[in-house]
């Protein structure tokens, strides 16, 4: 966890440095956010209150403050999310997106809030392997993941051989259906990055645990349509927050203080 919250504390040193600008009143402006609510500790549906919570929930409520805008929630699922963001559908997406080149293509980014790493999520009791090349040396092992993610790639290229159609990756549709097999014994590892694992294996009661070492580090961000003018006022409220150590705030409490269920 320490480790962790270094890689975050690296990415509001990356954002301080950039020059601080006055964040603009947006006058009360409606921004519909879509999100998927499936992501602890970044944005999830709290087990004990039935109520959408998380880091990105407290975040955009500071800003919204401070850009003077009415947030208004919609869910949809991962894999339309980009598509629908990049057609104008919603105003802006947030659910630990990684920011990636091709993406870029189709939606534009935020600055980063926020840097993650990739990590190896095993049953508790696993002792079959303990690193990427244990579990690719045995041909019986399988991986669950959802296609188009980064879990998914990294699983492929970083792990395996590179084919995106090798059997040992069973698809899932959603995330929490592969990690679902895999508390179930369907699968034998879930990728997911540092954020959303520590999430599910501190709320897995040791039914879950981390394994190996970080597979390669990952920047989030906000997306919106291409074009859009609130990628500039996002982006001064983002160094702001990180100048002023409210990210480092909300990285204490869902990163360190929140357990999920109590």
């Amino acid at each position: 966890m320490k480790a962790a919250l270094t890689a975050f504390a690296l990415a509001g040193t990356i954002c301080a440095e950039a020059a601080l600008a006055e964040t603009p009143d947006l006058g009360g402006r409606e921004v519909v956010v879509v999100t998927e609510n499936a992501y602890p500790p970044l944005q999830f549906v709290d087990p004990k209150s039935g109520e959408a919570v998380g880091w990105e929930y407290d975040a955009m409520a500071d800003i919204a403050e401070r850009l003077n805008i009415n947030v208004v929630y919609e869910n949809i699922s991962w894999d339309a999310m980009i598509a629908a963001v990049s057609e104008g559908q919603y105003d802006m997406g947030m659910t630990g997106i990684t920011i990636r080149e091709d993406r870029m293509e189709k939606v534009d980014f935020s600055d980063s809030y926020m840097v993650s790493q990739m990590m190896m999520i095993v049953a508790g009791d696993e002792s079959r392997f303990d690193d990427a090349q244990g579990f690719a040396a045995d041909s019986d092992l399988l991986a669950g993941a959802q296609p188009g993610t980064t879990p998914f790639y990294v699983t492929i290229y970083d792990i395996l051989d590179g084919d995106e159609a090798n059997p040992r990756v069973i698809q899932f549709e959603t995330f929490g259906a592969a990690l679902q097999a895999l508390r179930t014994g369907d699968v034998d590892l879930v990728l997911s990055d540092s954020t959303a694992a520590n999430g599910y294996v501190s709320a897995s009661e040791g039914r879950l645990k981390i394994v190996g070492e970080p597979l390669g580090t990952e920047e989030f961000g906000f997306i919106f349509p291409k074009g859009s003018d609130l990628v500039g006022p996002m982006n001064d409220a983002i160094a702001e927050m990180t100048a002023d150590g409210t990210l480092e705030r909300l990285n204490t409490k869902w990163f360190l203080e929140y357990k999920m269920g109590q």
